[in-house]
């Protein structure tokens, strides 16, 4: 079984959409605070403009951890 982790942080555009931007294998002694200033940081840059829309605010931020099972189908 392998397991992934991402750092999946969304925001709401100028346009009340929302995207989201991801980070691999995030440190494990991450803070949320940490995660925080990141975000702010995205938005107060505004270097990404998804669909032509600028990003306006930090929405959330979460870790998903995901469990994947191969399995080899030759028998």
């Amino acid at each position: 079984m392998e397991q992934t982790k991402r750092l999946v942080m969304t925001f709401k555009t100028t346009d009340d959409k929302k995207i989201s931007l991801s980070v691999d294998d995030p440190r494990e002694d991450v803070t949320e605070a940490e995660i925080k200033s990141a975000m702010d940081l995205v938005v107060s840059k505004n270097i990404f403009a998804p669909n032509g829309a600028d990003i306006a605010a930090a929405v959330e931020a979460k870790v998903v951890v995901t469990d994947t099972t191969s399995y080899d189908l030759e028998l």
